[in-house]
């Protein structure tokens, strides 16, 4: 057994997820901004195609916040 701590989250990178994980939030907060029909795409309204990309967006936020907080340890 090794008696080595696991690596320690550093301070600026919880900072850096916690802005990614608020990202979204404001986004999705802010409807007064992306409530209308043009521009469109494909057919589909702003309001829609905005709200579906935000979505995958918001996925791709999340996992960079996970990356930034996960612990490089070996082991469990």
């Amino acid at each position: 057994m090794s008696d080595t701590s696991p690596a320690r989250v550093t301070a600026a990178r919880k900072a850096a997820a916690g802005v990614l994980l608020a990202a979204p939030l404001v986004v999705y907060l802010a409807v007064p901004s992306y409530a209308k029909e043009s521009p469109r795409l494909a057919g589909f309204p702003f309001f829609y195609w905005w709200q579906l990309l935000w979505v995958l967006l918001t996925a791709v936020c999340i996992g960079g916040a996970h990356l930034l907080t996960r612990r490089r340890g070996g082991g469990r």
